[in-house]
């Protein structure tokens, strides 16, 4: 890899731009250690001209959130003709806007918790109380609200108690014009990883995430030692087994490339019920994605050191 220059793109604008400079830091460090050279650049209006004056042999992508996520990098990567590892623009638009990926899921026949999604506007104009009481009514209690973009757990909450909607859907509307409601299941969280480091896609091992009071919010995954981690989840083999084919099948559904994580709940009746699917895996000491790697035998910079190499191919 010495005659390889990797460009680590981290920083930028959103709400997680501080996680995304920890995820680009360390993989900076690692693709060091196994002799890449890296530049690290912030996504800012500098970029451009920095790809176009400085090209680098391929880019990775290790923004969280807005643009790093959303496919909109990405698409300046195409334009450019930069090669980069990650999921293509189209597909990065898809798995984003979580109710739309969870159609996805559910017209494919994986579970995924009940869930509505609602514009800011629909409150105002039809009311929002009445369009709350009708949300509990389908729904049920207790809800976890999320925005129905965006990641890290921002504005999400668990509500148990219909007098804390209100205040919960203005929380959650500060990170997004629309709500997507669902019903909150219990269970087992975990998160799985894909990565495309071979000649297939495969499944790192699962980890199990066991967060104070039950809820996995930003304060209990970027704050060392408030959140306990599990790898491989304590589930039995058969789980274990099904949790990594549904990630393989999510990933390949969503048209993902490269690498994904599946963050998902197994429920007391053992099915995978899948949250969410994420393109830009965090990747700080906290993260999933480095401790699924770890606890397979693996090293974070020869990982991605082959997903550059696959990049430059593509390219």
């Amino acid at each position: 890899m010495s005659d390889r220059s990797v460009a680590v793109l981290a920083g930028g604008l959103s709400h997680e731009r501080e996680v995304s400079l920890r995820s680009g830091k360390r993989l900076a460090g690692a693709l060091r250690s196994v002799g890449v050279d890296v530049r690290e650049w912030d996504a800012d209006a500098s970029l451009i001209e920095r790809l176009r004056t400085d090209r680098p042999s391929a880019a990775i992508v290790a923004l969280h959130g807005g643009e790093g996520e959303n496919g909109a990098i990405h698409a300046v990567l195409e334009l450019l003709g930069v090669p980069y590892v990650g999921t293509a623009s189209a597909a990065c638009r898809r798995a984003w806007d979580k109710p739309t990926a969870k159609a996805e899921f559910a017209r494919a026949g994986l579970d995924t918790p009940d869930w509505i999604a609602l514009p800011h506007t629909t409150f105002r104009e039809l009311g929002a109380q009445a369009v709350l009481d009708a949300m509990v009514e389908r729904l049920g209690l207790p809800l976890m609200l999320k925005p129905d973009q965006g990641g890290s757990a921002l504005g999400a909450q668990v509500v148990r108690s219909a007098a804390d909607l209100p205040a919960a859907m203005v929380s959650c509307l500060a990170y997004a014009d629309t709500v997507l409601a669902e019903r909150f299941v219990t269970g087992t969280e975990v998160a799985v990883s894909v990565v495309h480091d071979g000649t297939l896609p495969r499944a790192l091992p699962p980890v199990e995430v066991e967060a104070p009071g039950g809820v996995y919010d930003y304060t209990a995954r970027y704050t060392p030692g408030a959140t306990s981690f599990h790898c491989p989840a304590r589930l039995p083999a058969d789980t274990i087994a099904l949790l990594e084919r549904t990630a393989l099948e999510a990933h390949a559904l969503l048209g993902l490339r490269d690498l994904s994580r599946m963050d998902a709940v197994v429920d007391g009746e053992g099915r995978v019920q899948i949250l969410e699917v994420n393109v830009s895996p965090g990747l700080t000491d906290t993260s999933l994605l480095p401790t699924a790697v770890a606890a397979d035998g693996g090293d974070l910079g020869t990982v991605f050191a082959a997903l550059v190499e696959k990049a430059i191919e593509r390219g």
